[in-house]
């Protein structure tokens, strides 16, 4: 599918910053100057919490898209479904709503509210972001290797159950999981790095756990920190940043 470009190239801190539409979905592709190519670089796939909406996360989108390049990584993020100014999803308001009444009352919501609130998301913006995948990598300055980093963990997941060409994940425990994507974790055999914040006040810890340990990969790390969603340590990110270091590497096309 073809990227249509809807801003001129923006330079800043060593990184290019571009605007792009692809099949009407709204994204930001992010490359180090030193990106061509005679020197394909990585690519970085930038998650974001659901519902929020790309503008709202902009600038810690390119904070980490930043850091992305220092270890001479592209990085890319887009509007998730339902988000920014995009149609909602059928549906979402009223699992929302339904969510907050759960809460409210003190009950952990059911399998079928979990499903109702993430799948409808997971549906949707995995083939989106595999059409990104498809046209970003078609721009020769884009190398192979793909990694994907944080986000909704029921998206990254079930993107890297399904796309052979993500060969990392790092990923954020801290959203609700279907059932359907423990499943999906099984057939995961890539290199995994998981960050938890153990007193998440919006995570199931439990459900986090059982998330890992589903896991297929020979290779998986759970770094767990002490805190709450918005307490993470300055060193977790430098340690995400290793795992990406190791298994992405220098692209080669």
């Amino acid at each position: 599918m073809t990227m249509h470009f809807t801003s001129a190239p923006r330079l800043s801190d060593g990184v290019i910053e571009r605007e792009f539409v692809v099949g009407g979905v709204p994204g930001v592709l992010w490359t180090p100057v030193s990106a061509s190519p005679d020197t394909p670089v990585p690519l970085v796939l930038l998650g974001q919490p659901g519902g929020f909406g790309l503008q709202r996360m902009r600038s810690r989108l390119t904070g980490r898209a930043r850091a992305c390049a220092v270890q001479g990584f592209a990085a890319v993020a887009i509007e998730l479904p339902g988000a920014g100014e995009r149609t909602p999803l059928a549906g979402a308001a009223e699992a929302r709503a339904d969510l907050v009444r759960a809460l409210d009352e003190a009950r952990a919501p059911s399998d079928e509210l979990i499903d109702r609130l993430i799948l409808p998301l997971v549906d949707a913006a995995v083939p989106e972001w595999q059409r990104t995948m498809d046209a970003v990598l078609a721009l020769p300055e884009i190398g192979a290797r793909v990694g994907i980093s944080g986000g909704v963990i029921a998206v990254a997941t079930r993107l890297a159950a399904v796309d052979p060409r993500i060969v990392a994940a790092g990923l954020f425990a801290g959203s609700y999981v279907p059932r359907a994507t423990f499943a999906e974790a099984r057939r995961i055999t890539i290199p995994v790095h998981v960050l938890l914040q153990w007193d998440d006040e919006g995570n199931d810890r439990a459900m986090a756990l059982e998330l890992f340990d589903a896991f297929a990969s020979s290779e998986k790390t759970l770094q767990a920190n002490l805190g709450g969603h918005t307490g993470v340590p300055a060193f977790a990110a430098d340690d995400a940043a290793r795992f990406f270091a190791r298994h992405l590497g220098a692209a080669s096309g």
